[in-house]
C-alpha cells in the first residue's frame, strides 16, 4: 500500500537518518546554545525583577526613613526656635531691667548731685544775702560793723532764709 502511494523504503529511512543527523548537528551546535542563552536571559531577567522588587522595597524603606528623618528635623527645628525665642524674651526682659536698674542708678546721682548743687547754691546764697544785709545795714546805720555784729547779723539773715 506504501508502494501505491509512491513511496521508497530506502529513501525514507535515508531521509530518517539525515533528519537525524540534522537533528543531532542543530540541537548540538544551534538549538542548544541558543536555548542555554534564552536561559540565561530568562535567569538574567527573573534576577533583575528580584533586584527591582528588592530595589523598591529599599525605596520604600529609604523614604519612610527620610520621613523619619525630617520629622525629627522639624520637631528639633520648631523645638530649638521656640527655645531661641524663649531665650530672646528673657534676655531681653533681663536688659529691661537692667537698663531699668541703671536708670533708676542714673536717676539717684543725679537727684544727689541737684541736691548737692542745691545745698552748694543755698550756702553761697546765705552767705551773699548775709553780705548784701551787713553791707545795706553799714550803710543806713551809717557806722561800720564789727565782726561780732557782722556775724550776728549773718546768722539771723540764714536763719529767716532758712524759712
Amino acid at each position: 500500500m506504501l508502494e501505491q502511494f509512491g513511496i521508497q523504503w530506502p529513501k525514507i529511512i535515508a531521509q530518517v537518518f539525515t533528519f537525524g543527523i540534522v537533528y543531532f548537528v542543530l540541537n548540538r551546535y544551534a538549538f542548544g546554545p541558543i536555548v542555554a542563552m534564552l536561559e540565561a536571559r530568562r535567569k538574567r531577567i527573573a534576577d533583575g525583577e528580584a533586584k527591582l522588587e528588592k530595589i523598591a522595597r529599599d525605596l520604600a524603606a529609604a523614604e519612610e526613613n527620610a520621613r523619619a528623618i525630617i520629622d525629627k528635623a522639624n520637631t528639633d527645628g520648631n523645638r530649638l526656635i521656640k527655645e531661641a525665642g524663649e531665650s530672646a524674651a528673657s534676655l531681653a526682659e533681663k536688659k529691661k531691667q537692667d537698663a531699668v536698674h541703671e536708670a533708676s542708678q542714673i536717676l539717684a546721682k543725679a537727684r544727689e548731685a541737684a541736691k548737692l548743687e542745691q545745698e552748694q547754691l543755698l550756702t553761697q546764697l546765705k552767705r551773699e544775702f548775709g553780705r548784701m544785709v551787713v553791707d545795706a545795714t553799714g550803710r543806713v546805720t551809717g557806722k561800720v560793723l564789727n565782726s561780732d555784729d557782722q556775724d550776728r547779723i549773718n546768722r539771723e539773715t540764714a536763719a529767716q532764709v532758712a524759712l
